[in-house]
């Protein structure tokens, strides 16, 4: 089968993944680093097979090209691709679910411990001399509070949200896991307005659909408390971020970690780009990035298109 690897880039720095699993399912496999949009529909041309990460895969797109079977995608979410034209089409599509699970749990933790332990805040007072001028052996401007004892809330509960809370449990904290919806009455799921009350760490997990959309905004922020940390490592646009810039210059949210953006990149700006924001830190989507998490995709994509190969529907979302 003829493949190609629309957005290479996004997976591989400076060749640092292994591409042999794919060239052994692949007879011919061509890859490039980035594909503009106009560039898709060629690039494509007679592919069977084409692996994408972040390149759009509209309908209008998916009518051109004539001979694709399969689409591979180096992700978990699915939103680039417009699902309902490629079932139209005949086109299967697999992705690749929990091969970043560890790798986004670990960087969950590396926002809350940063905010939690005010490090940034700590380094600039010893960079500003704060520490040479001491008249004692430390510096306490910034409370620093422990995180035994204290509540982890997730918003969603899959793959990632169950290795967020493996570790938050390591740290003594006591979880709290968001109920999908009102219909939700699984024992031990908490409505969101209970969850977000009580919740000393609010950490989202969802997928970016129509009902996930803005899942946080105005409302939801006020419910929380005020020296709560919101952590998103899902998708930027599960959060209005105009609200969550508001929040914390207002100091009605103790800080936020955020490694996803509604843009990515972010050309066009972005409210939490603004300099003046107070307690928050903003990653650039590199949660999921670990090179073991990279190597796991492809992999796992090698194994997907296996067993397309033998008539088999490993990770078919179509």
């Amino acid at each position: 089968m003829r493949g190609i690897f629309l957005d290479m880039d996004t997976v591989s720095h400076q060749g640092d993944v292994d591409l042999a699993p794919l060239r052994q399912v692949l007879a011919d496999l061509r890859t490039f680093g980035t594909t503009p949009a106009e560039h898709t529909a060629s690039r494509i041309g007679d592919a069977e097979v084409v692996l994408v990460n972040k390149v759009k895969l509209t309908g209008t797109l998916l009518a051109r090209v004539t001979r694709l079977r399969l689409v591979c995608l180096a992700a978990t979410g699915t939103d680039n691709l417009d699902l309902e034209a490629a079932r139209g089409r005949g086109i299967a599509v697999c992705n690749v679910p929990a091969y970043s699970a560890l790798s986004v749990a670990q960087h969950v933790f590396a926002l809350i411990l940063v905010l939690n332990q005010h490090l940034k805040e700590y380094e600039a007072l010893l960079r500003q001399g704060a520490w040479r001028q001491a008249p004692q052996f430390t510096l306490l401007d910034h409370p620093l509070r422990e995180l035994d004892g204290r509540s982890l809330g997730i918003l969603g509960y899959g793959d990632i949200g169950r290795a967020v809370a493996k570790i938050a449990a390591a740290f003594g904290m006591r979880v709290l896991i968001a109920a999908r919806d009102a219909q939700d009455s699984r024992p031990g799921r908490l409505p969101l307005s209970e969850l977000l009350s009580q919740a000393d760490i609010l950490s989202l997990h969802l997928p970016l659909t129509a009902e996930t959309r803005g899942v946080i905004g105005t409302r939801e922020l006020a419910l929380m408390k005020r020296d709560a940390l919101l952590i998103n490592t899902a998708r930027g646009g599960l959060v209005d971020e105009q609200a969550l810039a508001d929040a914390l210059r207002a100091g009605k949210l103790g800080g936020a970690g955020v490694d996803v953006l509604s843009e990515e990149p972010p050309v066009r700006g972005n409210p939490l780009l603004a300099p003046d924001i107070p307690n928050l830190i903003v990653t650039p989507h590199i949660a999921w990035a670990t090179r073991e998490a990279r190597q796991r995709v492809i992999n796992e994509m090698a194994a997907n298109i296996a067993a397309f190969q033998k008539d088999g529907k490993r990770n078919r979302v179509v």
